[in-house]
């Protein structure tokens, strides 16, 4: 009896030492995967050939497995609204109560003309008012701002919310250039005004070009008075001569999308002052070229680029322009710049509002119609086409690829 008795306790001790074990154990696997994974480790993976771990430890790895797929699907969705964030046209950063930078897209920096932000202070070197308005714009709130970057003046409006990450209290600040939304919608507005007026006049005109020929040839055979065949070929030729004039508006509708290529700017100038030699040469007009930075490499289309090259120096001679010079360069995003001076007679104050605006036009056979279609190209090539300058000094016009 005491011997089963003694067995029995052994049993019991054993028993009770075993479940010690156990729990050790599995409170050291617990442990050690909890560890691994607040250090975002997964590659561990527990041993599922043990008879008394086996339960456990496929356990375990069921819930290293599960985890993983919502790591993976959480990386996945961050990468997908990361992208979204990169590519809008409007810029955003994210700021901390101290001031210090948790993120900021693309844009942003194209806005602002910086390489880099880390800090709201940065700002200042920019411009101490648009410091402030970073600083003060607030949920629900409004701002509108003005400075200048490394191209141009830029006018942003500004609005703010409120958000936790990882328990910091952030403030979302999103900006937009409000010159380059009007400056969309105006060129939308003009191109479907271009649209109904060249389709109203070349329906009007063309009946009356093909009746005229008809009446003149008609009149031609039968010998009828002269100044009667004068005046139907006075009025052919103005028709036609008017839908020639129509048809030339129309390219503002049909611009064509750039058919991108990698190609030296160096060798794009070279090629405009050969095309525009006959002009510059009649007129003496003393043509340069400085690349600021050695071999700049631009990735647009060429033929569009030569054509608004070609248009802007045509102008310059047309304008009494005795230098021209033309100059790329790299800006802090890498980003290729392109100016195009002269020293002919400057821009009127109110030329400077009306210049891009088709039918526009100070020359007596002008059209109005280069200086639209060449920021309608910029504006395919992602970039933009200002004048920056206009003064007894010279007149500067900067193509700004992004």
């Amino acid at each position: 009896m005491l011997k089963m008795i003694l067995i029995l306790l052994m049993v019991a001790v054993l028993a009770f030492l075993y479940t010690v074990y156990l729990w050790y154990r599995t409170n050291e696997k617990l442990t050690y995967m909890l560890d691994s994974l607040d250090n975002d480790d997964v590659s561990f993976r527990f041993r599922e050939r043990l008879f008394f771990d086996i339960s456990l430890n496929r356990t375990l790895n069921r819930l290293r497995e599960i985890y993983e797929k919502r790591r993976t699907e959480l990386r996945e969705q961050e990468q997908y609204f990361a992208h979204m964030l990169e590519n809008v046209q409007t810029g955003i950063v994210v700021l901390e109560e101290s001031g210090r930078v948790v993120f900021y897209n693309n844009y942003a920096k194209v806005l602002l003309g910086m390489g880099s932000l880390s800090n709201l202070r940065q700002l200042r070197r920019v411009n101490v008012s648009l410091f402030d308005a970073f600083s003060s714009v607030q949920p629900g709130i409004s701002l509108k701002a003005s400075y200048y970057n490394e191209s141009s003046k830029v006018d942003i409006v500004m609005q703010a919310s409120n958000a936790t990450i990882k328990g910091r209290e952030v403030k979302i600040v999103s900006f937009s250039n409000i010159d380059t939304q009007l400056s969309e919608n105006q060129e939308e507005s003009w191109n479907k005004l271009t649209r109904v007026l060249t389709h109203e006049i070349m329906n009007t005109i063309t009946p009356i070009v093909s009746l005229s020929d008809t009446l003149n040839k008609c009149a031609v055979e039968d010998r009828l008075d002269s100044n009667y065949i004068s005046g139907l070929e006075t009025i052919s030729a103005s028709s036609k001569g008017l839908l020639s004039f129509v048809e030339s508006y129309r390219s503002l509708t049909r611009v064509a999308a750039p058919i991108r290529k990698s190609f030296l700017v160096s060798e794009l100038v070279e090629r405009v002052f050969q095309l525009t030699a006959p002009y510059t040469e009649e007129a003496s007009v003393k043509t340069s070229f400085v690349e600021k930075a050695p071999d700049i490499l631009l990735w647009a289309d060429e033929n569009q680029i030569a054509q608004i090259l070609i248009n802007l120096v045509k102008n310059a001679v047309q304008a009494g322009a005795t230098g021209v010079e033309i100059s790329a360069d790299l800006d802090s995003l890498e980003n290729v710049v392109i100016e195009v001076s002269n020293n002919g007679t400057p821009i009127s104050r109110e030329g400077r509002e009306e210049i891009f605006v088709p039918f526009y036009t100070t020359k007596q056979e002008g059209t109005g119609i280069g200086l639209s279609l060449s920021r309608q190209i910029m504006r395919l090539h992602n970039g933009t086409l200002t004048l920056s300058r206009s003064d007894s000094t010279a007149t500067v016009f900067v193509l700004h690829f992004k």
